[in-house]
């Protein structure tokens, strides 16, 4: 291969962002967040939307501001991030204080519903100190905070709930308390600590995966680790894709890149098998020839397959700072014209379009069944330091 093909690419000269600037205070109504798009017109409206276009936009800014940074960068740290991340700092203390039902299967630890109504309860004073402007905004900025941890019902998590995540901070941004200057510190410290967080839930909880397993092949759990995690590596100078397969490497860079830590505790919980075949996508992935080409795809691959799904989309919810488009959910059941309508244990109205993609099927947690296998052995599988 020639010499310019095996060169890592160079980041663009300068990027702006490319969100529309946070609407004027006084033009907002909070309201409560609802899932309001349940049908493919809902879908329609919504993508054409200018709400989907903000959480792209605001996504690939998240993104833009990590290019070419590690984990370990120097960042600024404003006081509401500071705030934040003691909040999650509380989270996982919750955790610690809703121990898992040793009893329970390889299935979703029904600890877990302790654990949520305790965040549930907890919310509104943790967001009292954030400087919302009224109290209808704390019970809106609270909603997504609350849903970004799994579901209550089903005991699941998955790409919907981590966009959750993702729209707790976008409420800040629209309400001009989070900015550009913030973003970098937001992924490499506050989603960091999110991930670190999740991770730590499922273990205890044995999550189930939201959807069909892992339906990207990439994790059954999240998507944007991989995204924003392959712009951190964009014009790396020595790490190239295909380091994912290398032990030592991943040993040695797991903490400063979110990418192949991600990598490196999906090896750490599937130790039955090969990357090519608990996750093939990524090991498809490892195969482009530098992290730029990564970093497009996984966007393109994000707007399409999460933010453009029936299956997910139709659990998000809409508010005042997330608006839905106008003449979303105004369809009356009968008007839900692909799939089968259910309604759900949370009471809402829904589409499966083929074999219960999103709720319908039982799927165990890899972590649940790694578990279970350890407790049939006379020794258990040792711990990967990264674990």
């Amino acid at each position: 291969m020639p010499a310019s093909l095996n060169r890592p690419p160079k980041p663009p000269a300068s990027i702006s962002p490319t969100a529309p600037p946070p609407p004027p205070l006084s033009t907002i109504t909070f309201a409560l967040p609802s899932k309001q798009l349940a049908s493919v017109n809902d879908l329609a409206l919504y993508r054409a939307s200018p709400t989907h276009q903000l959480i792209v936009a605001f996504i690939t800014d998240l993104r833009n501001s990590v290019l070419n940074l590690p984990n370990s960068h120097p960042c600024e740290i404003s006081p509401l991030v500071q705030k934040l991340l003691a909040i999650l700092g509380e989270v996982h203390q919750l955790v610690d204080e809703h121990p898992a039902d040793e009893a329970a299967g390889r299935f979703g630890n029904k600890a877990f519903v302790g654990f949520y109504d305790a965040v549930s309860e907890r919310a509104a004073g943790w967001h009292k100190d954030l400087g919302l402007p009224e109290d209808a905004a704390v019970e809106e900025v609270g909603r997504y905070f609350v849903e970004s941890f799994g579901n209550r019902t089903r005991i699941d998590y998955g790409s919907g709930h981590e966009l959750n995540f993702v729209s707790w901070l976008l409420c800040f941004r629209q309400i001009s308390l989070l900015h550009p200057t913030d973003y970098p510190a937001l992924i490499l410290r506050l989603f960091n600590r999110y991930i670190t967080l999740m991770r730590h839930i499922q273990t205890t909880y044995l999550l189930e995966p939201a959807g069909s397993h892992g339906v990207w092949g990439l994790d059954d759990y999240q998507y944007l680790p991989f995204y924003f995690g392959a712009a951190q590596l964009y014009s790396h100078p020595h790490l190239r894709p295909k380091c994912i397969h290398d032990n030592d490497i991943l040993d040695e860079f797991a903490a400063e890149y979110i990418y192949l830590g991600s990598i490196a505790f999906i090896n750490s919980i599937k130790t039955t098998a090969k990357l090519r075949w608990h996750s093939p996508m990524l090991d498809d992935i490892s195969n482009a020839r530098n992290w730029a080409k990564i970093t497009d795809g996984m966007g393109k691959m994000y707007e399409t397959e999460v933010l453009g799904k029936l299956p997910v989309m139709q659990h998000y919810m809409f508010g005042g700072l997330i608006p839905a488009a106008e003449g979303m959910g105004e369809e009356e059941a009968g008007d839900l014209r692909e799939g089968r309508v259910v309604v759900d244990k949370d009471g809402m109205r829904h589409v499966h379009s083929g074999w219960g993609e999103c709720c319908g099927i039982k799927v165990p947690s890899a972590i649940g069944a790694r578990k279970e296998e350890e407790g049939k052995r006379l020794r258990s599988v040792p711990r990967i330091p990264f674990d």
